[in-house]
């Protein structure tokens, strides 16, 4: 079975930053892409980022400019970097994994929540 281990969400106060971190482990033999989502109270999961095998990425707009998505092939690890958090980033961040091959899997982490007061 898959496993994604996530890390590295807190509280944290408007304008700081954080860093997540999540590890991929079990039976993967080729991931095409990964990323992060995330959902806030009352609304609906959305994309963050994402980062391909290629390198290529892709950012909501809201966070633009302000969170670096980067992974680690080897180590099947990908990293999001929160910067000038505010509050409308309050959410359950979920870490995203999609395997390539004959068959595509997607896999999901239990999600780590952030919290940015004002």
């Amino acid at each position: 079975q898959v496993q994604l281990v996530e890390s590295g969400g807190g509280l944290v106060q408007a304008g700081g930053s954080l860093r997540l971190s999540c590890a991929a482990s079990g039976s993967i033999f080729s991931i095409s892409t990964m990323g992060w989502y995330r959902q806030g109270s009352g609304k609906q999961r959305e994309l963050v980022a994402a980062i391909t095998v290629g390198g290529r990425t892709d950012y909501a707009d809201s966070v633009k400019g302000r969170f670096t998505i980067s992974r680690d092939s080897a180590k099947n690890t990908v990293y999001l970097q929160l910067n000038s958090l505010k509050p409308e980033d309050t959410a359950v961040y979920y870490c995203n994994v999609q395997t390539s091959g004959s068959v595509t899997y997607v896999y999901w982490g239990q999600g780590t929540q952030v919290t940015v007061s004002s």
